[in-house]
């Protein structure tokens, strides 16, 4: 299949293992000649006599000259990762030794892989599909529980699964149609109009439930941007600082201290929280850095997933619903947070503001109650979606492909409501498969695919 599509015939080889020095490195050859280059460097014994799924020890040499002492792995096809001949040189780490190594493979006939290129060819023979693929890139890029096991469970199939029976079901339907259109002279229907209504509501249903979840699945993959907003000396960076378990931010007493934004990053419950703690707010400075300052963090609220407003719990009750107010006018996502209830009584401060919903009480300086601020913070993102094995949306080109899909099943049911004829309902469910087929692979072009690979790391 590789070769038929892609035109490539060739062996590539390039280093599987980050770059730098370290313990061993692992230079990766995949091709019809990867086994004939290894043993052309492998001194010990013939490779080519030696059975898949095998490891060896030995000297590697060129020209007599010694690269190194190596760990063969021999990985026949169709048994492998590209489903070609791979074999894994485990070396020492030296970048010197690494790169000798991977000089010599290119003298025998091997050249560098371009990015991605060995999932590239995994694809292209058939070893996993597109969504798979990319899941692998998911996956290397992973820097949470939760984005680990999205990107798992869409790497080991979930998706495609999914895919899968939408797609079969759609088929039977679409073949009926077909077959009506050679009867067309005699009048015949055996499509069932009534199951292919239930059809569709069905596939429309479960194309729904991937598409909305795709905001928690950015959400997984990319993380939340939280901006602290506030007052001056409302005590952002204080729970900047707290949250992050270290002083991170300067802290002090004097109005306009934090003049710009300050970024930083924090895993709570598997999602990537990147708290940004902005310069205060308030009505009148003549100073033209803090305006500036202030300008910047009426930008960060707006483009924010998570706005928390830090306040004074001693503030009245009218001025924080006004402000509460303008967030939802503003329509953004937003907690409310008391600071200072030790300076305060706690109850005082729950009586008069308690009532209001979103609203979590704290004193950052003390570091009382921020626990239960960040479970809050995940509660608001996920909006009581309870992870679980179910498939979750994580790349937008999927995203935008199901909402193709979406639209092509409205066209369809729009269809069957005004009584179209066979031959046009034909167009809309080809149209829905056709971007179906695009999510996994079925129907793509290589400038598609070389964007997608390009993305990946050279070696993988």
């Amino acid at each position: 299949m590789l070769n038929s599509l892609s035109g490539w015939d060739d062996t590539i080889v390039a280093l599987a293992t980050p770059p730098g020095v370290g313990a061993i490195g692992v230079i990766r050859l995949s091709g019809n000649k990867a086994l004939s280059i290894a043993n052309a460097l492998f001194s010990a014994k013939d490779l080519l006599k030696q059975p898949s799924h095998t490891i060896h020890v030995g000297y590697l040499k060129e020209n007599d000259k010694v690269l190194d002492e190596a760990v063969i792995s021999i990985f026949k096809n169709p048994t492998s990762y590209t489903g070609e001949d791979v074999i894994e040189i485990g070396c020492h780490g030296s970048p010197y030794i690494q790169q000798q190594i991977l000089d010599a493979c290119i003298r025998q006939g091997a050249r560098l892989a371009k990015p991605g290129e060995f999932t590239q060819r995994a694809f292209l023979n058939g070893k996993l599909d597109l969504t798979q693929a990319e899941a692998v890139a998911d996956l290397i890029a992973s820097n949470t529980a939760a984005s680990q096991k999205a990107a798992l469970h869409t790497m080991r199939g979930g998706f495609s699964d999914n895919l899968k029976v939408l797609r079969d079901r759609l088929i039977t339907f679409s073949a009926l149609i077909e077959l009506e259109l050679d009867f067309s002279q005699e009048d015949v229907e055996f499509a069932d109009r009534k199951k292919f209504y239930e059809l569709i509501e069905e596939l429309n249903l479960s194309t729904k439930q991937l598409t909305d979840s795709f905001q928690l699945g950015n959400v997984i993959k990319n993380g939340v941007s939280v901006a602290i907003i506030g007052k001056p000396n409302a005590g952002k960076s204080t729970l900047l600082n707290s949250l992050l378990n270290e002083n991170r931010a300067i802290v002090s007493d004097i109005a306009g201290t934090t003049r710009d934004t300050i970024e930083e990053v924090i895993n709570i419950d598997g999602i990537l929280f990147r708290l940004i703690d902005t310069a205060g707010i308030r009505q009148h400075s003549t100073d033209v850095i803090e305006n500036a300052g202030m300008e910047r963090s009426i930008e960060k609220m707006k483009q924010a997933d998570l706005v928390l407003y830090l306040f004074d719990a001693a503030e009245s009750r009218s001025e924080i619903t006004a402000r509460k107010l303008d967030f939802e006018t503003q329509q953004l996502n937003y907690l409310l947070v008391a600071n200072k209830i030790d300076a305060l009584e706690e109850d005082k401060a729950k009586e008069k503001l308690g009532d209001l919903d979103k609203m979590v009480f704290i004193s950052a300086k003390q570091r009382l109650h921020t626990d239960v601020l960040k479970e809050k913070m995940v509660d608001t993102v996920l909006q009581g979606k309870v992870q679980n094995e179910n498939t979750i949306i994580t790349n937008a080109r999927h995203y935008h492909a199901l909402k193709e899909v979406q639209q092509s099943l409205i066209d369809i049911k729009n269809g069957l409501d005004n009584n179209l004829s066979g031959d046009l309902l034909a167009l809309d469910i080809r149209r829905c498969l056709h971007y179906l087929g695009e999510i996994t692979g079925e129907i793509t072009n290589d400038d598609q695919l070389d964007y997608i690979f390009s993305k990946f790391c050279i070696g993988k």
